[in-house]
This record gives structure tokens, C-alpha cells and sequence, in this order.
């Protein structure tokens, strides 16, 4: 049976993760340069620097900020649109595809201990 995650457990499973990203050997992503990185790879493109700035509510700058350091890890990359020369389109990279398995690994394991605290504590309520 599934069991619902509560809120509290949501932010520990956040705190765990970005404990865990901190402290391993790897990327140490801002929480904007995480918001754009998960953009990009978990919602369908093609990803612009204008769309993402418009789905993230932060301005063009900010994005291009964070999508320079996404390049400099090799996370991210931009490409002139060779539609519209004008337009910058951000793609995946490797890299990134491997920074994204390890998160969700880190964080299925940061649930697992989240779901394994919850149950002494509903089994102590119920006694």
C-alpha cells in the first residue's frame, strides 16, 4: 500500500538531497541553476533563454547566468537556433543526463530513509 508523503517529509527529502549533492564530489549547483537544470531536463523543449526566463519568472540575465555555469560544468549548453539566428536554444548534455540519474538515485534513497523514520512514529502513536 502506498502511503501519502507529508509535507515535512518533502523538505527532508529536499534537505537530504541537497546535503548529499553537497557533500559528494560533483557539481554544487545554486538553487536557480538547479531550478534551470531541472527545467530543461524534465520538461519538453526546445528550451530558449526567453521561455525559460518566462517559465521561471526571473529575468534573461539571471538565466543567462545560470546557464553559464551549467556550461562550465558541461550540464547544459547553448546553440544558436538555426532557424532563428536570434534565438539561443539550451540542450542537454551527457553529462547532465549523469548528473540527473545520480540526483534521482540520491534522492530515492533520502525517500526510502524518509518513509523508514515515519513508521516507528505511526507505529508509537498507535500503541
Amino acid at each position: 500500500m502506498a502511503t501519502q508523503t507529508s509535507s515535512d517529509q518533502l523538505v527532508g527529502i529536499l534537505r537530504d538531497t541537497v546535503v548529499a549533492l553537497v557533500r559528494r564530489d560533483g557539481p554544487d549547483l545554486s538553487a536557480r541553476q538547479l531550478g534551470v537544470f531541472l527545467t530543461v531536463y524534465l520538461t519538453d523543449g526546445p528550451h530558449t533563454v526567453r521561455g525559460l526566463a518566462a517559465e521561471l519568472n526571473v529575468s534573461k540575465p539571471a538565466i543567462t547566468r545560470a546557464l553559464d555555469r551549467l556550461g562550465e560544468l558541461d550540464l547544459a549548453r547553448r546553440k544558436v537556433d538555426p532557424m532563428d539566428r536570434r534565438s539561443v536554444l539550451v540542450q542537454r548534455t551527457l553529462k547532465g543526463a549523469a548528473f540527473l540519474r545520480d540526483m534521482r538515485g540520491i534522492m530515492t534513497v533520502a525517500e526510502q530513509t524518509a518513509r523508514e523514520t515515519v513508521v516507528p512514529d505511526e507505529a508509537r502513536k498507535a500503541g
